[in-house]
């Protein structure tokens, strides 16, 4: 037996996502849903599958899972969280929480709940449109605490001097080059090395004068356009080895951020476009 489920694809800086809403569709194996319709060749194509659905907890008012095109699952996303805040404003009607005004726009907040915790989402809003999201990712964390033995299992390829582990709620490793297409060659490798016990997303960065050039291999999913919280990683990394100040421009394959790590409170603000691609309907089989 089979049933239709609608879809929406939005990309944030071409990180491109599948979107359900769980209040109308309950997905009951997500990540065989999120391998078939990411393909590019037999299935939607993207990244992975992102559930939307509303929080039992009173913290929170909507909740994100996100499934990798390989079916496993991440922890935080900041592209789709962009996109979660604009397809819940402009296909939310009405709109339950408040809108404050702003000069010559509007401005709600719209509080995530992730497996990485709760995450607050500040929308700008121009005549009822999501024009960009600026999302609180939190604090970053380094090697400390963290599941990271570079001496056990020495990386290849990579001097101490040119890299930074950082967790933005999931695991990156920024690779500071002169050449981010490495990224292309050793990505997987670096993946899947036994430093990195549950696997970590790999950024290889370039400092420009227009802004730093990231390349990112994502865990789960391979090559991507862009990354939210790897851009994230880059920005504090760059800032904890003097490469730059505390905000930062992230140009990635499929657009550009601005990051902002706040001394006032330590967390990372991302700042960037969301956007709908099409809409349609899938066969799920129950």
């Amino acid at each position: 037996m089979k049933e239709k489920v609608h879809f929406t694809k939005m990309h944030g800086a071409g990180n491109d996502y599948i979107y359900v809403d769980t209040s109308l569709y309950n997905i009951k194996d997500p990540a065989t849903a999120a391998r078939v319709w990411s393909d590019r060749h037999k299935g939607i194509g993207s990244d992975g599958l992102v559930l939307i659905g509303q929080s039992s907890m009173p913290e929170a008012d909507f909740t994100m899972r996100i499934f990798n095109a390989d079916g496993s699952e991440a922890m935080m996303c900041g592209n789709a969280s962009r996109c979660i805040g604009k397809y819940l404003y402009e296909r939310t009607h009405p709109w339950p929480l408040p809108v404050k005004e702003g000069n010559g726009y509007q401005e709600t907040v719209i509080r995530l709940l992730t497996l990485s915790g709760i995450k607050l989402l500040f929308l700008r809003i121009v005549n009822g449109i999501v024009e960009s999201v600026t999302v609180d990712m939190g604090e970053p964390v380094f090697e400390d605490g963290m599941q990271f033995n570079p001496a056990k299992a020495p990386l290849a390829h990579v001097r101490a001097d040119e890299a930074i582990f950082v967790s933005m709620g999931n695991p990156h490793y920024v690779i500071f080059t002169d050449d981010v297409n490495e990224v292309e060659i050793l990505g997987k490798e670096l993946e899947h090395h036994p430093a990195f016990p549950e696997r970590a997303n790999i950024e290889f960065a370039e400092m420009r004068p227009d802004g730093i050039r990231v390349r990112v291999w994502e865990r789960g999913s391979g090559i991507t356009q862009a990354c939210g919280t790897g851009a994230c990683a880059t920005a504090v990394a760059a800032c904890k080895t003097g490469r730059a100040g505390r905000k930062s421009h992230i140009i990635m394959d499929g657009g550009e951020l601005d990051i902002e790590w706040r001394e006032t409170d330590n967390h990372v603000y991302m700042t960037g476009p969301a956007e709908f691609v099409f809409e349609g309907e899938v066969d799920i089989v129950l």
